[in-house]
């Protein structure tokens, strides 16, 4: 199991209450940003492309606490920048966990064995580790070698402290899923919890364009990383995501189910699109029009999006608010996906919906299982 019973349930209970309750709109997973400056430059990474006097400034803890408890979502994700550059971070982190909110903290590793003494393992407290392929892709895509060596011995330090690990893997258009499959196994042997996925988002100031995924080509690259999945690779991600990111089931974005907090305030809409800030939460779902957001709105910044922060609150949802999607991930969860043909190879040209060199891919709603 990927995720401890009690997290499983809190989320559960958590969702089902807001279902019952008549709340459309709620929050699943807080992206909590103290910060933007970090200690890679990434050429994916939309993040830290601000000027010096941005990069310096950083939220403090209470402001971190005042954005959890008005907020209000189970799940706190801390993403950057480099989380472990904050100072005060073994504070924001002993202060959420006080709180039971479950914590994963997004890093490089770079600095994670240097602050370990500073955090206390916890249920509530996970080190995401970032891990995009083996080392020689990894170091690629972070722009400096040996740092994937240095993220696996701080695996290998925080597991044998016993902390929960898991990884996030960001996969561009340059990915080999026979590399990414291989490092599944190695994760898995070190203990690693489960492994997080994600396509890259299109950010307007990451300087490497190039790498990012238009929507056919991510099903196609996902297909071929997932299609005949080991029983033993555990999967930080719910089963309903997973299938969306192969074409199998159909999601629509909710991005007020992952919504963001930095030093400017809440962001509009999303973590990935930054169009103007709310001064609290509230304020963010009252004054952003979401149906000028995700595919089926039509705006072009959302077209080739199937980014986890805008996808996973949904596919989480929908777990626990229709009898079609409970089926089918009990059914995932006890026997695993079906056998499905795997593409053999990514397209040299793409659209939205089909594949130059290759057959279309549907979109396809399963069927309510049967006894």
């Amino acid at each position: 199991m990927s995720v401890p019973v009690s997290q499983m349930w809190t989320v559960a209970t958590y969702v089902l209450k807001q279902r019952w309750s008549g709340r459309k709109q709620y929050p699943l997973v807080l992206m909590l940003e103290p910060l933007f400056r970090c200690n890679l430059a990434c050429a994916g990474c939309g993040k830290i492309q601000y000027p010096a006097d941005i990069l310096r400034k950083q939220l403090t803890p209470e402001q971190c606490f005042k954005a959890v408890d008005e907020c209000g979502a189970p799940i706190v994700s801390i993403p950057g920048g480099e989380p472990l550059l904050h100072p005060q971070m073994d504070e924001i982190v002993a202060g959420l966990v006080a709180r039971k909110k479950y914590v994963y903290l997004c890093t490089n590793a770079i600095l994670l064995e240097k602050h370990l003494d500073k955090f206390t393992p916890s249920k509530y407290l996970t080190f995401s580790i970032h891990l995009d392929g083996p080392k020689e892709e990894h170091d690629f895509a972070v722009c400096r070698e040996g740092v994937y060596d240095v993220a696996i011995a701080a695996i290998k330090a925080a597991v044998a402290r016993g902390f929960r690990v898991t990884t996030n893997t960001t996969v561009y258009n340059n990915a080999s899923a026979e590399a990414l499959r291989s490092m599944f196994d190695t994760l898995m042997d070190l203990g690693v919890e489960g492994m997080m996925l994600s396509p890259g988002y299109q950010y307007e100031k990451a300087p490497g364009q190039e790498l990012f995924l238009q929507r056919a080509q991510t099903i196609n690259i996902f297909r071929r990383i997932l299609g005949q999945a080991k029983r033993r690779w555990k999967f930080n991600l719910s089963p309903l995501f997973m299938e969306y990111l192969q074409g199998y089931w159909n999601l629509e974005c909710t991005p007020w189910g992952s919504p963001a907090y930095n030093i400017f305030g809440w962001q509009k809409p999303c973590y990935l699109l930054q169009e103007g800030y709310a001064q609290s939460f509230q304020e963010l779902l009252d004054t952003t029009d979401w149906s000028q957001y995700g595919r089926a709105s039509g705006n072009s910044k959302c077209a080739d999006c199937m980014v986890h922060c805008g996808y996973e609150p949904t596919a989480v949802s929908e777990t626990f608010s229709s009898l079609k999607g409970l089926a089918w991930v009990a059914r995932l969860t006890m026997f695993g996906a079906p056998k499905r043909p795997v593409p053999v190879a990514l397209p040299t040209k793409t659209d939205n919906d089909t594949l130059a060199d290759g057959p279309a891919l549907p979109i396809v709603e399963l069927p309510v299982l049967t006894r």
